[in-house]
């Protein structure tokens, strides 16, 4: 499959003056998963975020948790996510989000393979150290995948910018800090990280991290230039929420942002 590329595809939409919108689904969350990619996608999401099940996920909180071990009860694994989303043209980036377990295992240059292959063009792998992760971005950047990586409130300035030199596709400023998960009210950190990080790179800046509602959403992408939202769709999802529902609250978040 040819792979949409990441950068160019969200660069174009946030120079065109849209806020960026990357909603998350964990791949192998009941038999109708991949139906909610395309109601996303339809739903006007600028790409899609897709959290490959692993059995320790250390930087999420429990909705995140749950929804990784309830896919994984159902059988999920990689080779059947990927077999999936090479089933499914959504007409936007797709990027896979896992620990770095799955990709030692599979080795570098097969699982950068793999992404490309099925049509992933991203990849957020949160628990390799900026120290560590060159041999793996090599090997996406020859796969022409996008590896994206996290910054977060406390990081100093200089490790700052060369997290965002790195970074592929874009930045993904943390909002808070702490594990994923909905939260009552949008951290004000978030308006100072996403200003931090847009003071250093032009690429994409997105927030994540506790981004709940079409309210929250506005007011990250404020400073930013999108938001990502996870938790607060899964916990529909686990809820018994129809692919449509979630479309619906995807909808919303993009009536909301696109309003300002």
């Amino acid at each position: 499959m040819s792979l949409i590329d990441l950068e160019q595809h969200l660069r174009q939409r946030r120079d065109g003056g849209r806020k960026l919108l990357v909603p998350y689904v964990t791949g192998g969350l009941g038999s109708h998963w991949t139906e909610v990619l395309m109601a996303m996608a339809d739903a006007g999401a600028d790409a899609i975020e897709i959290g490959i099940p692993f059995s320790d996920p250390v930087m999420d909180g429990p909705t995140i948790q749950e929804a990784s071990q309830r896919a994984l009860d159902l059988g999920a694994t990689p080779p059947g996510i990927f077999a999936a989303v090479a089933e499914v043209d959504v007409g936007i980036p797709l990027v896979a989000m896992t620990y770095y377990n799955l990709v030692f295992r599979t080795g570098h240059r097969r699982f950068a393979r793999t992404l490309a292959e099925v049509g992933v063009s991203g990849a957020i792998v949160p628990d390799i150290p900026l120290e560590e992760n060159l041999d793996w971005v090599r090997a996406a950047d020859d796969a022409g995948v996008a590896t994206v990586l996290l910054a977060s409130p406390v990081t100093p300035d200089d490790r700052l910018a060369r997290i965002c030199e790195r970074s592929r596709g874009f930045v993904y400023g943390v909002s808070l800090m702490g594990i994923t998960g909905e939260r009552a009210s949008l951290a004000e950190s978030a308006a100072v990280m996403a200003k931090r990080l847009k003071a250093v790179t032009d690429k994409p800046v997105l927030i994540g991290f506790g981004v709940s509602t079409p309210q929250h959403a506005v007011a990250a992408a404020a400073e930013a230039d999108g938001v990502v939202v996870a938790s607060a769709l899964m916990r529909r999802m686990l809820d018994g929420a129809s692919p449509e529902d979630i479309g619906q609250a995807v909808s919303d978040m993009r009536r909301a942002l696109d309003a300002g």
